[in-house]
Formats: structure tokens, C-alpha cells, sequence
């Protein structure tokens, strides 16, 4: 993924850094809120931390569009990539790990 902007920080005396205002507005990441951090070979990511409604979305779309249709039957899904309906379901995308 090709960063659209990068901003330097500085870190303060006990490891801490300032989230800019418009980062934290584009992303939704409150006051008292809660960030991840996952570390990478050379990088760390910061994620805002999805509300049990934000989380509960996309089961809840998935759910309501199989409603009413039967469960498949065996054959029926033979060439079918389990991992790619999942990844396509669930809105989760290929990133190139850094």
C-alpha cells in the first residue's frame, strides 16, 4: 500500500506521539478512544479499533442477503475458492506485506 501522505512526528520523552487532528477526524478516532499498533520488518501501523456496531455490519449484511437461501449441496461447490468468497464477503483485500 503507497502511503497518500506522510507526516513526521516526534516522539516524546516517555514514547508518546500526537495522532494529527485531521488523521484522527478522516478515521474516526475519538478522544479516550482506542488505536492498534501492529509492527512490521520496518514500520508500525496504527488502526482505530471498530464499535461493536462497526463490527457487527458486514455478518449482519451477509446475513440478511443469505436469508432465505438453502444451504449448498455437495458438488455444488466444487471450483469454488472458499478463500476468495471469504476474502470478497468480508471485504478483506491482498496487502503486500512491508
Amino acid at each position: 500500500m503507497v502511503p497518500l501522505v506522510s507526516i513526521r512526528l516526534k516522539v516524546g520523552p516517555k514514547g508518546q506521539i500526537v495522532i494529527p487532528k485531521v488523521f484522527r477526524e478522516a478515521y474516526g478516532i475519538k478522544e479516550g478512544g482506542e488505536v492498534i499498533v501492529e509492527p512490521g520488518e520496518s514500520e508500525l501501523v496504527i488502526k482505530r479499533v471498530l464499535d461493536t456496531e462497526e463490527r457487527l455490519k458486514k455478518p449482519r449484511e451477509y446475513h440478511k442477503k443469505r436469508r432465505g437461501k438453502r444451504p449448498a449441496k455437495l458438488g455444488e461447490l466444487k471450483g469454488i475458492s472458499l478463500e476468495d468468497e471469504f476474502d470478497e464477503v468480508w471485504g478483506i483485500e491482498d496487502e503486500a506485506v512491508h
